[in-house]
């Protein structure tokens, strides 16, 4: 019996098409870390500086580094309808990584009243009103953006860290713990400079009007977005 040679190409072939199909799965795998810290031991870290009205930093934490329960928040305590209260650093952010990182904007979601009395900036100067800080950049505008900053904006470069959680502004300032509010804190007055420092203040004023609801608790989330425009190159 003779086989016609155009049937045996045709069956090579096929073997051939699917050995080389055969290739196409495949697994492979790759490690990952990383840690759950504080929030004062972040690469990005928040620190503490002025006080509310019961003498404890406004940034604080229920927790403490040893709890699960590690959010921060700022509390500002009691405030009556037709008040304003300014905090000119209400909350400092210390960059510790080894690159430079840009704030870009900030927005706050609001949880209960469907409204803020926020006001917003981000200045070098914590003893100065932004107003009177000509380093000031105005971010928030009760529940608008006035400068229609975008993830494409720097409206403050924080320089690259050094990666040590107890110093900042290089190494000359250092932060400490507070027991109380659970928080690294500075009592820092020197100013920082945009583009140049690895630290910077934000000023945050509550203006509250006549017709504020006293029946409501004013509470939400302020997010504050970076970039960095730092390129890798391997070695």
């Amino acid at each position: 019996m003779r086989l016609d040679r155009r049937l045996i190409l045709i069956g090579v072939m096929l073997v051939v098409l699917s050995m080389t199909m055969a290739t196409q799965y495949a697994i492979t795998k790759t490690g990952y870390s990383f840690t759950i810290v504080h929030p004062s031991n972040a690469d990005i870290r928040f620190i503490g500086h002025d006080n509310a009205s019961d003498n404890i930093r406004l940034l604080r934490i229920n927790g403490t580094n040893a709890s699960n329960s590690m959010a921060l928040e700022l509390s500002f305590g009691n405030i009556s309808a037709n008040q304003n209260k300014t905090y000119t650093a209400a909350f400092g952010i210390v960059n510790e990584e080894a690159y430079a990182l840009n704030i870009t904007h900030i927005n706050v979601s609001v949880d209960s009243s469907g409204v803020d009395y926020l006001h917003i900036w981000v200045h070098g100067d914590p003893n100065l009103t932004a107003e009177n800080d000509a380093t000031s950049v105005y971010l928030w505008n009760q529940g608008t953006n006035p400068g229609s900053y975008t993830a494409s904006s720097s409206v403050w470069l924080l320089n690259a860290g050094d990666g040590d959680r107890t110093t900042f502004d290089g190494s000359i300032a250092s932060t400490l713990w507070d027991d109380r509010a659970h928080v690294q804190w500075a009592n820092y007055t020197v100013a920082a400079d945009n583009q140049t420092d690895d630290y910077c203040w934000f000023q945050i004023s509550i203006n509250a009007p006549p017709n504020a609801n006293s029946a409501l608790t004013y509470n939400g989330q302020i997010w504050v977005h970076f970039r960095t425009d730092t390129t890798s190159y391997g070695e």
